[in-house]
């Protein structure tokens, strides 16, 4: 056995007293007479104690006994003890280390990340696929176009692609989905509000197929305008707002007859006139996510792309929030929450990491994030290129919207993300 038995004799009998002021720490002490501090009678010491040496062999696998418990127990008391796990050898240092004495640290943070256990054990931020919401472009034909800026994404034919797509991102807990359409435009956006529309018909038959599927869809024109504005434009170019609103109105109500959970108001100005437009049709249940810090970015270009929505005139300017301005966001927000807001976005994501700080410490109410296209596009750019390690890069980011305050996310990255947090292997 690798186990010594080492005999100790004892030459402490009763020990009688101590002087406090002699003695420091754990000094070897014998034939102590005294004890001035404390009179305690204690008993005579074991004749003999046992050392146990780790054994040498420090791969060998664990050898079973075949004893009982009990004949275990025995066998210890006997001093017949197993071999004990084998020492970890200390790591050495460089050659030319110094030496010198440590420092007096009391708090080393790095303790708590010395392992992935511990570092799991302190983490102040969880990411899973329950926080994504997965926006997915539909048309009306059979088959999936790719999008070129936008790599790995597609126009997907709503019958099957769409599908398709939805089952494998439930497959891997994302169960939230956002709707964006395209076909043909006209000034107007007469098609937004089409009770037999692309969108009211892609909610049927997604409500039919996953009943429980939570579906977003988006309450804006620029889809459906041939200006490629949020709204109605007039001759000299002015966006017109409460006739917008009212075409949003309908067209809220609209996909709200065929099973929609959330709304997503892109247009700023609609003054509490689209919840009070649901709320008359019997829609309470329907939930507002207002775009309440929607900044004028240059992140969109991609998805203007996918969806043949460049402004064909101006820019947006005139209506969404300044790039510059931070103190803006709390005079939208605290406006959309008067006006029924359920949950406040804030687009894009991860260089406005402050507002959503800034919401989430303002607000009561959950804040979601949109990692927009332009900020897709350029981590699968980095990846292709070998410039970043795409996954790692996508992760980060999408844990990076969560620890700033966002409690749900929409991300093209939704599908993907989910299968690293499951594990799933490539």
């Amino acid at each position: 056995m690798a186990s010594t038995i080492v005999n100790v004799p004892s030459n402490v009998g009763a020990v009688k007293g101590l002087d406090c002021q002699s003695f420091v720490g754990l000094r070897p002490l014998t034939n102590v007479r005294s004890l001035n501090c404390v009179r305690t009678s204690i008993k005579a010491s074991p004749p003999r104690r046992f050392a146990v040496r780790a054994s040498e062999q420090r791969d060998a696998p664990a050898r079973k006994l075949g004893m009982s418990d009990a004949e275990c127990e025995a066998a210890v008391v006997a001093g017949n003890v197993p071999d004990a796990p084998p020492v970890p050898p200390k790591a050495a240092a460089p050659a030319g280390t110094p030496v010198v004495p440590s420092l007096p640290l009391n708090r080393r943070p790095r303790r708590n990340r010395k392992s992935p256990a511990l570092r799991a054990s302190f983490q102040e931020t969880t990411l899973s696929p329950a926080n994504f919401v997965y926006p997915l472009f539909i048309h009306e034909g059979e088959e999936d176009t790719p999008i070129g800026a936008m790599p790995g994404c597609y126009r997907l034919g709503w019958r099957h692609g769409l599908v398709e797509e939805v089952s494998k991102a439930r497959d891997v807990g994302v169960n939230s989905i956002v709707l964006f359409p395209k076909f043909q435009m006209t000034p107007t956006g007469d098609e937004a509000y089409n009770d037999n529309g692309l969108v009211p018909r892609t909610i049927q038959l997604l409500k039919d197929k996953f009943p429980d599927l939570v579906i977003y869809t988006d309450v804006a024109l620029d889809p459906y305008s041939s200006d490629g504005h949020d709204g109605i434009v007039r001759e000299d170019g002015v966006i017109m707002n409460d006739e917008t609103v009212h075409q949003l109105c309908k067209q809220a109500v609209s996909q709200s007859d065929w099973g929609e959970d959330v709304i997503c108001i892109t247009y700023e100005s609609w003054g509490g006139a689209i919840r009070a437009a649901l709320d008359a049709e019997g829609f309470h249940d329907v939930s507002i996510m207002s775009y309440t810090a929607k900044y004028a970015s240059s992140f969109y270009g991609p998805f203007r792309e996918a969806l043949d929505s460049n402004p064909r005139f101006g820019d947006k300017k005139t209506y969404q929030m300044n790039p510059a301005n931070f103190r803006e966001a709390l005079v939208e927000a605290h406006e959309d929450e008067s006006e029924g807001a359920d949950i406040l976005l804030v687009k894009p994501g991860l260089p406005y990491l402050d507002i959503i700080r800034l919401l989430r410490d303002n607000s009561s109410l959950p804040v979601a994030a949109y990692q927009v296209s332009g900020e897709y596009s350029m981590i699968k750019a980095g990846g292709v290129l070998k410039m970043i390690d795409e996954e790692k890069v996508m992760m980060e980011s999408l844990m990076c919207l969560r620890r700033a305050g966002a409690d749900i996310i929409l991300t093209y990255f939704a599908l993907q993300a989910a299968k690293c947090l499951c594990g799933e292997k490539r």
